[in-house]
């Protein structure tokens, strides 16, 4: 079997985290994985049946012309999963954070996908493939100080089912993601650009949440993170699940969010104001 012979998969955000081992993993069962990255690749381009692929998710132009340049590559086969992993986490008091941050939560995990999608449609529709959407359980159970990921992902979620409806008569299927804690370098990103932001707010309205912000560092530090290949096995199974769900819960406490989202909200929010110290 060569390394293409199940077909051609484009994924973003390939550099690190879940997106690497998922392209090692897809790469290992025979795909031939175009690589998204939006800087370095890094160790991408040694991995026999991985080529990166040059993108900014943010800028439909740059969406366009990898899509270009993917097509070359596969010589017009069409593609059998895109796979929309890029994804940044802004959180904090959404009092305090500021609109340029919010703006780029967004344009990356929601705007991003979509520019994505509309540049590589025509591919999949030749390739008869999927799209895969990454998302996050804070999609469905709204969690403190995590508003501007969890708001972005569900617009997302909601993208994907809309999606999976217009897509259906060329037999399309739109899947979601939805990772639990994972161990990359994502949280770190994310824990600096928050701290950097309340540093530069006004600090007396940052005061104000200095004990819930506390309890959730607290809270936080005691969550256990499992490894991105778990949710990249998962990744994987979507690409080559005959009839795909439309919705996967993978990696470390994935399945107590998809509990919490069927509860009462009543019910679920005074669970999480217990969980997070916030009661």
């Amino acid at each position: 079997m060569t390394r293409t012979a199940k077909g051609n998969v484009f994924i973003t955000g390939a550099a690190a985290g879940i997106g690497a081992a998922t392209t090692r993993r897809l790469a290992e069962a025979g795909y031939r994985v175009l690589a998204g990255v939006h800087r370095e690749a890094g160790s991408l381009a040694s991995i026999p049946g991985v080529q990166p692929v040059a993108i900014d998710v943010t800028d439909p132009s740059s969406a366009g012309n990898a899509a270009k340049a993917v097509a070359e590559t596969t010589g017009g086969s069409g593609l059998q999963a895109v796979i929309n992993n890029a994804g940044v986490i802004v959180r904090g008091p959404l009092e305090l954070v500021p609109p340029e941050e919010l703006r780029r939560q967004f344009e990356v995990n929601t705007f991003g996908p979509a520019h994505v999608i509309q540049a590589f449609l025509p591919q999949l529709r030749t390739g008869k493939g999927r799209i895969i959407n990454v998302s996050a359980p804070t999609a469905r159970v709204p969690v403190p100080f995590m508003a501007p990921i969890g708001g972005s992902k569900a617009a997302l979620a909601s993208f994907s089912d809309s999606l999976r409806v217009e897509l259906g008569a060329w037999g399309i299927p739109v899947v979601v993601i939805e990772p639990g804690g994972t161990d990359t370098a994502i949280f770190q990103k994310a824990d600096a650009a928050a701290q950097a932001a309340l540093a530069a707010a006004d600090q007396a309205r940052v005061a104000l949440y200095s004990h819930q912000l506390g309890a959730v560092a607290k809270a936080a530090a005691r969550q256990k993170l499992g490894p991105a290949d778990a949710v990249a096995r998962t990744i994987v199974a979507a690409v080559e699940a005959r009839k795909p769900k439309r919705r996967y819960m993978a990696g470390s406490g994935a399945a107590v969010f998809g509990v919490l989202a069927h509860l009462p909200a009543g019910v679920r929010e005074r669970l999480i104001k217990t969980v997070f110290g916030l009661g």
